[in-house]
């Protein structure tokens, strides 16, 4: 790897930008992916790299390519922390989610309630400004409190968050998004919310709540063909 290639990819890095290394065999010869001035299968290859999670070998015309996917850790940032909130958490982390609950409320975000859990006590905003969402972060609020979730969803709205869920009926969801309008957000930005949040499994209790949302999360990650939500 040259010194040129190794600075980019670790400047990739630090910038959280999937990027794949993609190295010529037997030549050796390597550059980063994507690249305008590579061949667009190339390209084409490199995401599905990048959206599977997955190395491999592949070929493209007479030419063959070692791809080593470099992706940004997938992160899911839970807004409220409540009972689905506990449930949700112990179903996000084996689906590869490191997960920070935020809430200012201490006497719910606690060590007892969220054991082994990256735990954030800033208000929303400030937490959303922090941990900064990017393409391979999810972001669901829960609190049904719009000092709280309100400015979470502000913030994730403004990043490239690939989820944003918001719990709550389909009217505190309507009654959500007009304050979000008067923010400033326009339709097309608000239509990135899932709400009401979760795939549409009937489900009552806290734990099927929270299966229906890590449901979601990966139909959306995966790019499953997921059923539309009610309309703006």
């Amino acid at each position: 790897m040259t010194p040129e290639i190794l600075a980019a990819l670790e400047q990739a890095k630090r910038d959280k930008r999937p990027v794949v290394l993609a190295t010529q065999l037997p030549s050796g010869e390597q550059r980063l992916l994507p690249d305008p001035e590579a061949p667009a299968s190339l390209n084409d290859a490199a995401a599905r790299a990048l959206d599977r999670d997955e190395s491999d070998t592949v070929k493209i015309g007479d030419a063959d390519y070692f791809l080593h996917a470099y992706n940004p850790p997938l992160r899911l940032i839970v807004v409220g922390a409540v009972h689905i909130a506990q449930a949700l958490v112990p179903f996000a982390a084996p689906c590869g989610f490191s997960v920070t609950v935020v809430d200012p409320r201490r006497s719910f975000a606690s060590d007892e309630r969220f054991p082994d859990t990256v735990i954030s006590t800033d208000w929303p905003d400030e937490a959303l400004d922090k941990f900064a969402p990017d393409s391979r972060t999810a972001v669901v609020t829960l609190t049904h409190d719009p000092k709280l979730d309100d400015p979470a969803l502000d913030r994730a709205l403004k990043s490239q968050a690939f989820y944003i869920g918001a719990l709550g009926s389909r009217r505190t969801h309507a009654a959500r998004l007009k304050r979000l309008r008067e923010l400033g957000h326009q339709d097309n930005a608000l239509s990135r919310i899932r709400g009401p949040v979760g795939l549409n499994i009937e489900a009552v209790t806290a734990p099927e709540i929270a299966l229906s949302i890590i449901a979601e999360i990966v139909g959306v990650r995966r790019n499953a063909p997921l059923p539309p939500k009610p309309g703006l």
